[in-house]
């Protein structure tokens, strides 16, 4: 085996690592976002939306709202999603979504931002509740066409105000102060678990996958590594 097979042999790695991660779907995006987006403070988020293109960053704090809405068991909610979904060819498919949600805004001491919750869609991050069954369970709530069998789960995702959350966007403008949402080509993402446990929520709960892709990709960027050094090696042996 030669250099060149190394650095094949990583570059096969490398392209399973990257079908592995584009598997998650937005998920993958999502978590990209959460872990490279630039923290700034509240403050410097709030000066930042009076710039002509701001850029995409985060910020955390307390979330807060004067017009929460409690659950079933009295905690104060800001946002609330209930989507009945079914699993097609592998997919979790949402069929119905309802929302329910109030002007909320994460703050740090005296200075708050208000938060997009209209641009709210994939990029929020919680422990979801889910209750699981099969298309025959709720056939009121499905198209027709469904097979009884077909996987469904109702998937419930809520933020509480009295929780903190990193939230992750574009900050702008609006008449009474500042407000993060979606801009520059990406969504706007409020994550209210830490980042370890936000990245295993995007996983879907499982270590297999992520697993197997960090390990190609560690491993192949070493072969490519070996390989070129070897390669660079004969080249000076051999002149």
């Amino acid at each position: 085996m030669g250099p060149l097979a190394v650095i094949a042999l990583g570059a096969l790695a490398l392209l399973g690592g990257a079908i592995i991660l584009r598997s998650f779907g937005p998920a993958y995006r999502i978590g990209r976002l959460l872990a490279t987006a630039p923290h700034v403070s509240v403050e410097e988020a709030v000066a930042l939306a009076a710039q002509d293109r701001p850029p995409y960053v985060a910020v955390a704090g307390r979330v807060d709202s004067d017009q929460d809405f409690p659950d079933e068991h009295g905690r104060p909610l800001v946002f609330r999603r209930a989507r009945l979904q079914v699993r097609r060819a592998g997919v979790w498919r949402t069929i119905q979504e309802e929302r329910q949600a109030v002007p909320f805004m994460v703050r740090q001491g005296l200075v708050s931002i208000a938060v997009d919750g209209e641009a709210l869609a994939e990029g929020l991050v919680t422990i979801p509740r889910e209750s699981r069954g099969t298309a025959a369970e709720v056939p009121d709530r499905l198209p027709a066409t469904l097979r009884p069998g077909t996987p469904t789960r109702l998937r419930i995702e809520q933020v509480s105000a009295v929780e903190h959350a990193t939230v992750v966007g574009v900050p702008g403008p609006r008449p009474d102060g500042a407000v993060m949402t979606a801009g520059r080509g990406r969504p706007l993402v409020v994550s209210t678990v830490e980042r370890d446990q936000a990245m295993r929520v995007l996983a879907g709960g499982g270590r297999l996958r992520p697993t197997a892709a960090a390990a190609l990709l560690v491993g192949g960027l070493g072969l490519v590594a070996v390989g070129l050094a070897w390669g660079v090696a004969a080249g000076l042996g051999g002149s």
